[in-house]
């Protein structure tokens, strides 16, 4: 199976436009982007940031990613376009399968939902979340989208989530939907792609030790291969060897959040590595 490549990046009202990025990449032949998403980020901050000590400031400025990756679809004709991760916990999951089927549609295909029960506690809070919870929700809302994109009359009954029958359209061009990318690597993560899944995407270089064996365990539990997409790859040909070998199918580059001109060279940079 080839490798494909694309990048995952924080698009913000500081750097690159996502149209503007979208045709950049396609350009250049890479064959996806996944954009990262925070609503907000609270002033008074308890959470650690899993990436280090002060948080970059891209984490509060990043635009919504459904508009993001519409802006990119719209000038592209084979990008993927993903979200990498979107925070499910702290949306409505009737409107979030809305979004992605009509990002799907308006694509051709070519939209992706990638999820997480994020780590920035306040910020979940601030969306009526309960942290201890959120897994929980997490699965419901994931389960209660795929009822929401595969059925004419889909209906949901949980504990967070909770409707009778209803119609939601469009439904999204890809058959059966939308492939479902689990972000994380804890200890419960292969659980939740095999319960509500269709892929696993881990962060490159968090807790992804062993990560060919990882991947072997993943599959032999599945009983099939099941898709791993690796996010913020650094640019450097050993790490994409090393993906290689261990039977990663995609990787994502880390894309800094640059300025135009910045952004076009460090993708030209990049795309010696394809």
């Amino acid at each position: 199976m080839s490798t494909v490549f694309g990048v995952s990046t924080f698009v913000t009202d500081e750097g690159i436009g996502p149209a503007q990025l979208g045709r950049a990449l396609e350009e250049r032949g890479f064959g996806s982007l996944y954009v990262a998403e925070h609503t907000h980020i609270p002033v008074k901050r308890e959470s650690p940031w899993p990436g280090g000590a002060e948080l970059p400031r891209k984490y509060y400025r990043t635009l919504d990613p459904i508009v993001t990756l519409t802006a990119a679809a719209a000038v592209t004709e084979r990008l993927e376009v993903g979200t990498g991760i979107a925070l499910v916990i702290q949306r409505d999951p009737i409107i979030l399968a809305k979004e992605i089927a009509s990002l799907d549609l308006i694509s051709g295909g070519r939209a992706v939902l990638g999820v997480g029960a994020g780590w920035n506690r306040e910020e979940m809070r601030n969306h009526g979340t309960d942290p201890k919870s959120r897994t929980r929700l997490l699965n419901e809302r994931v389960r209660a989208i795929r009822a929401l994109w595969t059925e004419d009359e889909a209906e949901f009954h949980g504990e967070f989530v909770d409707f009778d029958p209803v119609h939601l359209f469009p439904k999204p061009v890809r058959k059966p939907h939308p492939p479902i990318m689990i972000g994380g690597s804890g200890p419960t993560t292969f659980d939740r792609v095999l319960e509500i899944g269709d892929g696993w995407m881990p962060i490159y270089g968090r807790d992804t030790g062993a990560l060919g064996r990882r991947i072997a365990e993943l599959r032999e539990r599945a009983g099939r291969r099941v898709p791993v997409t690796m996010f913020g790859v650094p640019a450097k040909a050993a790490a994409v060897a090393e993906l290689d070998a261990a039977g990663v199918d995609q990787v994502l580059f880390n894309l800094e959040t640059l300025n135009e001109a910045d952004t076009l060279s460090t993708l030209d940079r990049l795309a010696g590595l394809l």
